[in-house]
């Protein structure tokens, strides 16, 4: 009897050590940072939890903006730890920083993704990130009702363009034609890298996010004071508000249109109301992809790896279901879109995909770019100034006529 009891008694600490080691590794969690808060929040936590289904794992999710990250991050590296296990975060700080990020080559197989993607967070031939969904910048969106409501019609040419905005400065209650979203600068980067492609043509964009250094400016001191400044001037742009909530009162009547990335159809009540127009004459978009990398100060090497290959991949497919994402993972079918983000992906055919201009160079000429055009929104008089502010960050960062 005695053995029998020993005999149940080892089976039993058997089986509650192997329950504990199951349990030890079921706890492991994982925490990934990324920029999207509220609305947008809600929208990622489904991929989220695929992730922790697909690799049974926990997630603990933090929500920092890269702005924070730039001044964060530095200091951790520096004490060898990191706040996260997978970090969104721009994709030129971690080329910069990839002495810090895990070589993830071989990871994800770069022709599953759209051309070039990949380019911003490859350094000599190593992979150091990952792109995940990325958000198109197609032009200026408005309310199908209210367009119906007061016979607005969309633009074909500059001038009709022009006379759609005088009709929406005469109706009564509006507070300006356009609205324009503020946080640090970046929308205000968005709407100008559009008129930047429209009059100066995909090329220039193309250029300046490639850092050449261009013999002239002319052309963008005109885009700058011909066309931005001079609809500044007319008040056709309102005041800058915080995005989100001049998003609000755009939704509500208080603007006519409003310039913003594809992500806003999964932020609105009824994206089925939703119809978006680029400048006339526009033949670039640009398609801004969101970037996420494994600090090598991670506990969980090999977890934190499977968990960003998912959010490249599967990831992908459960996200664009959400509203308001675009696939850089090209297995990614359009059947799983919203009505009105397949119209969204559909509107890059026959367009020049642009790199996100400011996100590309980053560092002092993203910070100097977004602060003078806050400058410029509300004292356009200045915008000799702005420009040539503007260029000079650009010529250091870039290291011309050095």
């Amino acid at each position: 009897m005695f053995r029998k009891i020993l005999s149940i008694g080892l089976v039993a600490l058997l089986v509650l050590g192997l329950l504990a080691a199951l349990g030890g590794a079921q706890q492991k969690t994982l925490t990934v940072i990324g920029p999207w808060a509220g609305a947008e929040q809600e929208k990622f936590m489904p991929v989220l939890q695929a992730a922790e289904q697909e690799l049974g794992i926990k997630i603990d999710y933090q929500v920092y903006r890269a702005e924070d990250l730039a001044t964060l991050l530095p200091a951790q590296f520096a004490a060898g730890t990191a706040p996260g296990d997978v970090i969104f975060m721009w994709a030129w700080f971690i080329a910069k920083n990839k002495d810090h990020a895990m070589d993830v080559t071989g990871l994800i197989d770069p022709a599953d993704f759209r051309p070039g993607i990949l380019d911003p967070v490859t350094v000599e031939g190593k992979l150091y990130g990952a792109a995940y969904t990325g958000k198109v910048k197609p032009g200026f969106w408005y309310r199908k009702s209210f367009f119906e409501e007061h016979g607005l019609s969309v633009p074909t040419n500059w001038k009709e363009f022009l006379d759609l905005l005088e009709q929406l400065k005469g109706i009564e209650g509006l507070k300006a034609p356009i609205a324009s979203g503020d946080g640090v600068g970046w929308p205000l980067s968005d709407v100008t890298e559009h008129f930047l492609a429209t009059f100066g043509g995909p090329e220039l964009n193309k250029e300046l996010a490639a850092c050449v250094c261009l013999p002239s400016w002319s052309v963008i001191e005109a885009i700058f004071k011909d066309w931005i400044g001079y609809l500044l001037g007319q008040g056709y742009f309102g005041e800058p508000t915080e995005w989100t909530a001049v998003l609000e009162e755009w939704w509500n009547g208080d603007y006519g249109l409003y310039f913003m990335g594809s992500w806003i159809t999964g932020m609105v009540k009824d994206p089925n109301d939703l119809g978006v127009f680029s400048i006339p004459g526009n033949l670039g978009i640009v398609f801004a992809a969101d970037y996420a990398f494994v600090p090598k100060y991670t506990q969980y090497p090999d977890e934190a790896k499977a968990l960003l290959r998912f959010l490249a991949t599967k990831g992908q497919e459960v996200q664009v279901q959400q509203g308001g994402h675009i696939a850089t993972y090209l297995p990614v079918s359009l059947d799983l879109y919203p009505p009105v983000d397949r119209e969204v992906a559909q509107t890059l055919v026959g367009k020049v995909t642009l790199p996100d201009l400011d996100d590309t160079i980053g560092g002092e000429f993203q910070t100097t770019f977004w602060d003078q055009l806050k400058l410029l929104w509300v004292a356009p008089e200045r915008v000799d100034e702005v420009v040539e502010t503007i260029h000079e960050a650009y010529d250091r960062a870039c290291g011309c006529g050095s």
